[in-house]
């Protein structure tokens, strides 16, 4: 097994994520069978508690692993499906090591940071890998050097070169800002890697972000003082896409000197990528999407769904333009049209609790009453339900008993969530096979009658109440068992809503079924 391990340094949000996304997706172009684990120092088990605005989405994984979005940029660049064990956290990590020494396993030893904390990374990062069955693993230490919470991994990742220096190989991610005489400076770089170095570690390769290319005086500067070979100075700037960033990072040279470091011959040089990027680049036609949340200041909070639609706007032709609505600016308006009178599609996303809720459903209203192209996902699928039950069935009140309390409960807790009293990882997660019904929009949409997607959610609609809702024109055509999991207007040009989440399956050249059904229903009507 070769290790790619990647550090950062100067500030965090640099783009380790992307970096390291972008290498896995360059070393299977090349042929390798490649897997990647993400390091987050923080104390937490996994993500799935944390507030969007702190820390972006919470990505969900096929076994209903609650991770950092950056494991949704590995699924996408790489198109590969990781499960819970490719997220290491300081949490897991000691919880681990201290259910070790509940039972003894340690046989008396006094437990301490080195060894026991940094031989238990070492050994989950090995096993995640053995069991992956790739031939390089990548490794991404979350946080900035000099971090208290990454200094035990940072030790961990030292021993690891130490015991395999042929087979692990460290690629730090830096920043060069310009100043306003247009100079590239290079100390802050420079700083970082000391600080690298003082840890034990030496990095072998330097990926620098700049809103430029690297001038020649830069990066001899950088190779200078930082002790690295010329050609492991590494040019990442700014993109205007991110699914850019691999091609940046092969027009450098990245690939050919890892394996050339690893002594690795590549068995093909795939192209696909290099084509759909291009692609991109040719789109001139614009369709505007309105994306109706309560996270909106912080677009990583819809980091998926953002790149969903962009897949689906490839395939289809066309870009998409995100017009991004706070759901409590439509509570506070007295006409929706000032709002949404100019977009081509609503999409109302996943979410939580009564902030925005009736925002929310003000949007769907205005969609299924205007015959606008919608698409709910998970708390926007519930509230189409909600929306319909007051508005088309005229049930005054209806509502999810999440919300408040209603007489008309259409929305309501899932039995197995009754008694839960842990907030994470407790939702109903990860993978579920649906039965899409023939004859439906949903079956034209999948073509086929089984589907997987995941899922994310505490609350279904409420059994007592489908009967009347589909009597009243609301149909729900794909199911779970017992739950539904898909729903459809009859009398509207598209209007379909999803209690799981279409977004995390999406890939580039891969679009979504869903998402990019409903793009293309919103190209119909421009």
């Amino acid at each position: 097994m070769k290790y790619i391990i990647v550090t950062g340094g100067v500030m965090s949000g640099l783009g380790k994520g992307i970096t390291a996304a972008s290498i896995g997706r360059l070393l299977k172009n090349k042929g390798f069978e490649v897997t990647a684990i993400k390091i987050d120092p923080y104390i937490n088990a996994d993500a799935g508690t944390m507030n969007p605005f702190q820390h972006g989405e919470v990505f969900i994984l096929k076994d209903g692993g609650e991770v950092d979005l950056d494991l949704g940029h590995y699924e996408r660049f790489m198109d590969t499906a990781f499960t819970k064990d490719h997220n290491i956290t300081t949490g897991t990590i000691y919880r681990s090591v201290i259910d070790k020494e509940r039972r003894g396993e340690y046989l008396g030893s006094t437990v301490q940071i080195i060894p026991h904390i940094t031989n238990e990374i070492k050994d989950t990062i090995r096993e995640v890998a053995r069991k992956s069955n790739a031939e390089i693993c990548l490794v991404e230490v979350g946080g900035t050097v000099g971090d208290i919470e990454s200094m035990p991994f940072l030790e961990a990742m030292r021993q690891m070169h130490r015991e395999m220096p042929s087979d692990c190989i460290f690629i730090h991610v830096t920043l060069v800002p310009t100043d306003s005489m247009g100079d590239q400076k290079t100390k802050p770089s420079q700083h970082s890697v000391k600080a690298l170095r003082e840890l034990g570690i030496h990095p072998d390769v330097i990926v620098v972000r700049s809103k430029d290319p690297l001038n020649q005086s830069a990066r001899d500067k950088l190779a200078l003082f930082c002790d690295v070979p010329l050609a492991a100075v590494i040019s990442a700037y700014d993109a205007s896409d991110i699914y850019e960033v691999p091609l940046i990072l092969e027009k450098e040279r990245l690939t050919d000197y890892i394996l050339d470091r690893f002594k690795l011959t590549p068995e093909k040089d795939d192209s696909g990528w290099r084509k759909m990027v291009e692609r991109m680049r040719l789109l001139e036609k614009k369709i505007r999407i309105a994306v109706v949340g309560k996270y909106t200041g912080i677009e990583d909070a819809y980091l998926s769904i953002r790149e969903a639609l962009k897949h689906a706007g490839v395939d289809a032709g066309c870009i998409v333009d995100i017009k991004w609505i706070e759901a409590e600016e439509l509570e506070s308006s007295e006409n929706p049209e000032e709002l949404l009178g100019d977009v081509g599609g609503i999409l109302v996303p996943g979410g939580f609790g009564i902030r925005g809720a009736e925002g929310k459903i003000t949007a769907i209203k205005f969609a299924r009453e205007h015959k606008i192209p919608f698409l709910g996902i998970c708390f926007g699928f519930q509230l189409a339900v909600v929306e319909f039950a007051r508005h088309r069935l005229g049930w005054k009140g209806a509502s999810s008993t999440e919300i408040t309390d209603t007489p008309y409960p259409v929305i309501e807790i899932l039995p197995e969530q009754l008694d839960v009293e842990d907030l994470g990882g407790t939702m109903r997660l990860g993978d579920s096979e649906i039965t899409v019904l023939k004859g439906t929009r949903a079956y034209a949409i999948y073509g086929k009658e089984e589907i997987v997607e995941r899922h994310r959610h505490r609350y279904e609609v409420n059994p007592e109440y489908i009967e009347a809702i589909e009597e009243g024109g609301m149909r729900f055509s794909g199911k779970s068992g017992n739950r539904m999991e898909i729903l459809e207007i009859e009398d509207h040009p598209f209007f379909i809503g999803t209690q799981f989440h279409p977004e995390f399956r999406s890939r580039p050249g891969k679009p979504a079924p869903v998402f990019r059904a409903f793009v293309r229903a919103v190209l119909r009507d421009e």
